[in-house]
């Protein structure tokens, strides 16, 4: 049965806070905070390409930046700070498990079962250690079932990774597969909401901040370019070729 129209839009409503009391503000400090010496690179290699013409300053600074922004850095903010995002989840689909290893309790929108799922952000946010520490959280909680005649099954304890493609996840996943279903990205959302296209509104959500909010992304990521460009000048020297 799919959820209320009404859960759906508080879980939008959660996920846009989310980012804006969270994700936002972090990312936006962190740009500030760069400068060329929080790059690991090599300054000779800074000279030498300089030498060569083949690259002028302000590229040079766009190949540094721009991947650390938009991608590993905002991507290691939304893995550390998910617990934020599952905590109001869990008020939307009627609060915290209160079963040690398990984030949220549900009814599957597909197959009608209650389901028990410890929530990760995305397809590579586990380690080995962790599978162990899932399976045996699970397998606790089917040895406690079967004491209390609760009726679970293997596929009522699930893993619901937030964003991302089933082909992409883990090793580490995928050792965990084997034993209990891992729903990933729009297939988690649609078991939780039995909305199919739930995963990408919500998505979409998360970009309507930036407009709601009027922030300039662009204009600060350029600024930031242009500041680590000037960084870049300053150690390759003016008499460089770049500036001829």
């Amino acid at each position: 049965m799919e959820m209320k129209k009404e859960q759906k839009q508080a879980i939008i409503e959660s996920g846009k806070q989310y980012f804006r009391s969270i994700i936002i503000p972090n990312h936006l400090k962190n740009l500030d905070k760069l400068h060329l010496s929080s790059f690991d690179i090599n300054p000779f290699l800074i000279n030498y390409l300089a030498a060569l013409g083949d690259a002028q300053p302000i590229s040079l600074a766009k190949a540094l930046v721009y991947p650390r922004i938009l991608d590993t850095g905002l991507s290691n903010s939304f893995g550390q700070n998910i617990q934020v995002f599952i905590s109001q989840l869990q008020e939307v689909v009627g609060g915290a498990s209160g079963i040690d290893g398990i984030d949220i309790e549900f009814i599957d929108a597909i197959d009608g079962r209650r389901k028990y799922c410890q929530c990760k952000a995305g397809p590579k946010t586990i380690n080995k250690d962790d599978i162990t520490t899932i399976l045996s959280h699970f397998k606790y909680l089917l040895y406690k079932s079967r004491l209390d005649r609760m009726g679970l099954q293997f596929e009522d304890l699930v893993v619901g990774v937030l964003y991302g493609e089933k082909e992409n996840l883990s090793t580490f996943y995928k050792a965990i597969d084997t034993h209990y279903p891992v729903l990933c990205g729009a297939d988690f959302w649609m078991h939780l909401t039995g909305d199919e296209n739930f995963y990408h509104r919500l998505a979409k959500a998360f970009g309507e901040v930036v407009d709601e909010d009027g922030i300039n992304g662009s204009a600060l990521i350029l600024a930031k370019v242009e500041e680590i460009a000037e960084e870049i000048r300053e150690k390759v020297g003016v008499s460089s070729p770049l500036f001829r």
